[in-house]
């Protein structure tokens, strides 16, 4: 009987083992595919840290960006719709959290790898070398919650910049995604209102809003995801995306056929554009396809002189999550799309 259990706990272990390599294996396949068929869901780990963040595949395809003339409470900014081609991507499984986030702005990656001693390769190297936030002059959590819950209060700039370090830091390129991009991961297939359908009484199972959150963001993922699995898509904290917000830039795109990879690289720094609504908002406003223009106003609170470009002292409702591109974009490409963190002279002012 005795010789039998230690037969089965050595199977046990072997098959535990094995799993535990295919699923290694799996996860290297999955952030070195070179195809759309060999893109997976994967998790990350940030080096020199206990951080890790997921990533969901979103295939390529069409769509209709914008919403048609028949959607109830649409706004002229969402139309006319047009078609977009969009390459495959990976997207954040949710929203980049504090705890991720205060890695790159506190510089707590580098003061745990000196502390344990840990591995300090070219990857660190060029990490470290990327600018990193001056302290702000108060909690930007508020008091609202830190540990799982959603970054929020940094400006469009800050959230590039977090992408180019984590770019360094993981050796993968991340980045914010384009109007178009977030719109299609949102949709995830649908051409309703919501990601859901239609109906916002059903929003509650889905989304955190005004009427539901307590007048609080709330911890990512405890709501139900959208058909391609990403969380709080809707609602919670709205997000980054790389555009610049300019009013009637469907009605320019219009009767141009298919485009691909449209985006309105930023030229001034308000207003730009976040997406998907917030904790804040009405149920409306965590449609698909609503755009939301950030102001000064975001920052009217911050004593700092020159205003900082790094927080929005008054968006206590803006976050972002990150993409990372199946084609890694070339120099000119980065350039030409503003795909990298540039500060302008009129940044933070």
């Amino acid at each position: 009987m005795l010789s039998v259990c230690r037969h089965s706990l050595l199977m046990q272990g072997k098959f535990t083992f094995l799993a535990a390599i295919l699923f290694s294996v799996s996860m290297a396949s999955a952030q070195e595919a070179k195809t759309e068929k060999e893109m997976k869901p994967y998790t990350e780990k940030i080096l020199n840290t206990d951080v890790t963040f997921d990533m969901v595949p979103i295939p390529g395809g069409e769509f209709m960006l914008g919403s048609p003339d028949s959607e109830k409470n649409r706004e002229d900014d969402e139309g006319p719709q047009v078609k977009v081609k969009i390459e495959p991507f990976w997207m954040g499984k949710h929203e980049v959290t504090w705890n991720e986030y205060d890695i790159w702005s506190f510089n707590l990656d580098i003061q745990r790898r000196k502390l344990m001693r840990g591995k300090y390769d070219e990857k660190e190297k060029a990490a470290d070398a990327v600018t990193r936030p001056t302290k702000p002059y108060t909690d930007m959590t508020f008091d609202m919650g830190h540990d799982g819950y959603p970054a929020i209060c940094m400006t469009q700039l800050a959230a590039k910049t977090y992408c180019k370090w984590l770019s360094e830091k993981t050796g993968h390129y991340y980045r914010l995604p384009t109007e178009a991009e977030w719109e299609y991961a949102c949709r995830a297939g649908t051409k309703t209102a919501y990601s859901f359908g239609d109906n916002a009484a059903n929003l509650d199972d889905y989304a955190w809003h005004y009427a539901n959150c307590n007048d609080t963001y709330q911890k990512v993922g405890q709501k139900k995801p959208n058909p391609w699995g990403l969380y709080d898509i809707h609602g919670n904290v709205s997000e980054w995306v790389l555009d610049q917000y300019i009013p009637d830039a469907y009605k320019k795109w219009s009767g141009k056929g298919t485009l691909n990879f449209p985006v309105n690289v930023p030229t001034t720094l308000y207003p730009r554009v976040a997406r998907g609504g917030s904790w804040d908002d009405e149920p409306e406003s965590l449609r698909s396809a609503n755009r939301i223009a950030s102001s000064s106003d975001w920052k009217i609170q911050d004593p700092q002189i020159p205003q900082s470009i790094w927080y929005h002292t008054d968006a206590i409702m803006v976050g972002f999550r990150v993409v990372r591109p199946l084609k890694v974009p070339t120099a000119e490409e980065r350039k030409k799309y503003g795909l990298d963190p540039v500060i302008p002279a009129d940044e933070g002012r």
